[in-house]
């Protein structure tokens, strides 16, 4: 497909060395996990270094499902592309999905389907914010493995599509949208990619689309170079901050009203007692500036 030219990485997963007799380095990033660091370094530690599973969630397979659905409806021609078919498709990649990632996530079939329907009834939402049959994307599920000076950010894009002034990238979201006001922090992963995609191509992406389907709501970017410039120098300083965590071995966590619905709540030092080194939730993590 357009644009690809690697092999498929592992979504989200730092790659650390090991070797004997050397400093631990960070090798390789991906967006989602440096969104994980700039919101809490105790977070990013938990998801990338020590690899700690946690249980599924309804939510999650309800975006991984609507997420696979709607990469497929693009292989259909434009005039089949309707609601119906986008159901279906979402009931085929759920059997896909059901047994190899979502083993025994419903009690029985009552709550499964009550699940299945409430999926169906925000998906549907989708049609309310594009049409399909009227778009043609570029790419979809892309996968990025570029350069970046001296770092190395890997990680898969929803969709690209060539818009009436430039590339246009956009990302599906299957929950609800934040208040206006307190979108802006949402693109940060988007804006990596743009950067990657601005990397591989020399075109500058044009925009940056939201698309939260529990609602829904669509929030739109415009995105400029002197934005990816200054993106790239937040990068850099993470990039930076992540390498010092990780060679201290020091993860303080951000302590923020999110810690409520955080997963690693039970281990966290933050609520475990211990000396934490905890950050107020208006602090910026190790060093690195707070942006949008």
């Amino acid at each position: 497909m357009w644009f690809s030219s690697h092999p498929r990485p592992i979504f989200g997963v730092v790659t650390i060395e090991t070797a004997p007799l050397t400093m631990p380095q960070l090798e390789t990033l991906s967006p989602s996990r440096a969104s994980d660091f700039k919101h809490c370094p105790q977070l990013f530690k938990f998801r990338a270094i020590d690899r700690i599973e946690v249980p599924a969630t309804v939510h999650q397979a309800r975006g991984t499902t609507a997420h696979l659905a709607l990469q497929r409806l693009f292989d259909h021609p434009a005039p089949e592309r309707t609601p119906e078919l986008l159901f279906d498709l979402f009931r085929a990649a759920w059997v896909e999905l059901r047994e190899t990632e979502f083993a025994e996530l419903f009690d029985d079939v009552g709550e499964e389907r009550a699940w299945g329907m409430e999926s169906l009834e925000i998906l549907a939402n989708y049609f309310e914010v594009e049409d399909p049959q009227a778009i043609e994307p570029l790419d979809r599920e892309l996968d990025m493995c570029e350069e970046l000076g001296d770092m190395t950010i890997r990680g898969i894009l929803d969709r690209v599509e060539d818009g009436p002034d430039g590339l246009v990238i956009t990302d599906y979201k299957t929950g609800t949208a934040p208040p206006q006001r307190f979108a802006l922090p949402a693109f940060f992963a988007l804006k990596i990619y743009a950067l990657l995609l601005r990397a591989r191509t020399g075109a500058t992406p044009r925009a940056l689309r939201l698309l939260y389907l529990n609602g829904p709501t669509e929030y739109t970017l415009e995105i400029t170079d002197t934005q990816l410039d200054a993106m790239e120098r937040q990068l850099e300083a993470l990039w930076s901050a992540i390498e010092r965590a990780i060679t201290t071995a020091t993860y303080p966590p951000r302590v923020s009203r999110l810690c409520d619905y955080c997963q690693y709540r039970d281990r966290c030092p933050a609520f475990s007692g211990g000396d934490p080194g905890r950050m107020d939730e208006d602090a910026a993590p190790i060093g690195v500036a707070a942006q949008g």
